[in-house]
């Protein structure tokens, strides 16, 4: 099987990676030049690797197509090109629903959307599909874990979700840059903190519990997690949590309607 990408970015970089330390069956994987640097780079680590300079050669020369490219620059690129009906496509495009890639295609095209997050290039992400792909499945499934959503609706609640990382990375260094304020060192407050929820991370994963069940779990009665959970519950975290994420939930139900 061939794969083409058309967008040669952080994500495109992130899958291709997994996928050749994998060693996923596939004969070839065509990267579009667009993205100079990453586009070498991957040419130069794996020999299954190629580079084209067209667009149009890309989805030429690939049996699986992923549109990589920003939501600003996609109705663009995509009417540009002329689509085959028996090519399968794989929208990695932010906000942007399936419909809207088959009409700017101009015919009734198969059009899958997913949502690889970056640490599949370690092959421990998660990737959220839908509509289910028995295809995608099977290829995003050797780089973590695989999620097939039942609905848009649920699939855009994953994408709301899988907003947060910036936000779970702000967390830390909040945490951190207090500790330092009150006299640790950067670098080993920084050790710390990662490693304390890099345990926690590993709990959620290996754990069948719920999340509620896991906060009583590591909250002793008048203990001092059961105090620093109550008072950022009181102090509006929860909310402003779930602020950010209906704010990011409205963005994606609204764009290109």
């Amino acid at each position: 099987m061939k794969l083409g990408f058309i967008g040669t970015g952080a994500i495109t970089e992130a899958i291709v990676v997994g996928l050749m330390e994998a060693e996923f069956p596939l004969s070839e994987i065509i990267v579009s030049a667009r993205g100079a640097a990453t586009a070498a780079r991957l040419a130069a680590s794996f020999e299954k690797v190629r580079v084209c300079t067209h667009n149009q050669d890309i989805v030429d020369g690939s049996d699986l197509l992923f549109l990589a490219i920003r939501p600003q620059i996609a109705e663009e690129v995509i009417s540009s090109l002329a689509f085959p009906r028996d090519r399968a496509i794989v929208s990695l495009i932010a906000m942007l629903p399936a419909e809207k890639v088959a009409e700017w295609i101009g015919h009734p095209v198969d059009v899958t959307r997913a949502i690889p997050l970056p640490s599949v290039a370690n092959r421990s992400g998660v990737t959220v599909i839908h509509p289910a792909c028995d295809r995608l499945t099977q290829l995003f499934g050797a780089l973590g874990t695989v999620v097939n959503a039942t609905s848009i609706e649920e699939f855009n609640s994953y994408g709301a979700a899988g907003s947060l990382m910036a936000t779970y990375f702000g967390c830390l260094e909040t945490a951190v840059q207090w500790m330092v304020d009150h006299g640790a060192e950067y670098e080993r407050a920084r050790t710390y903190v990662a490693q304390v929820f890099f345990g926690l991370a590993q709990t959620a994963v290996k754990s069948d519990a719920s999340f509620k069940a896991l906060v009583g779990a590591h909250s002793t009665p008048q203990g001092l997690n059961e105090q620093a959970y109550r008072v950022f519950a009181q102090s509006g975290g929860k909310g402003a949590l779930a602020a950010a994420m209906d704010s990011v939930a409205t963005r994606i139900n609204s764009s290109f309607t």
